[in-house]
């Protein structure tokens, strides 16, 4: 896939800001393999089914980690993916073939996971 003048001037920047560097740290020592298989059997998935696709357990796992470590908002979270390319390029949002998970969805996906967890 081409990149995106986006894309293309994010990588050429020299200096990483401080949220670069997090977010690096983060996928570096985040075991994200182990995450994904303790919530996989709570995470529904409507593949095949009607409506909107699924955003993907890997990526609602990245935007619930965001907004954690952020202390954001859904709707935060979602500005901040439309927002920031560091944080695109975190979650694997590509907003030229996507759009960025709503605030919605993020809701959602959090109140099933601390309903599960009980």
């Amino acid at each position: 896939m081409q990149k995106t003048f986006s894309e293309a001037e994010y990588t050429g920047k020299k200096k990483l800001i401080r949220r670069n560097q997090v977010l690096n740290e983060i996928d570096q020592f985040a075991h994200w393999a182990l995450l994904e298989a303790r919530v996989a059997p709570f995470y529904t998935d409507n593949t095949g089914k009607r409506g909107r696709p699924s955003i993907g357990l890997s990526r609602m796992l990245r935007l619930h980690v965001l907004h954690q470590c952020f202390g954001l908002s859904d709707e935060g979270t979602e500005d901040a993916v439309n927002d920031s390319q560091a944080i695109r390029l975190f979650v694997d949002v590509v907003l030229s073939h996507e759009s960025a998970p709503d605030a919605t969805t993020l809701l959602k996906f959090r109140s099933n996971l601390s309903k599960d967890a009980q």
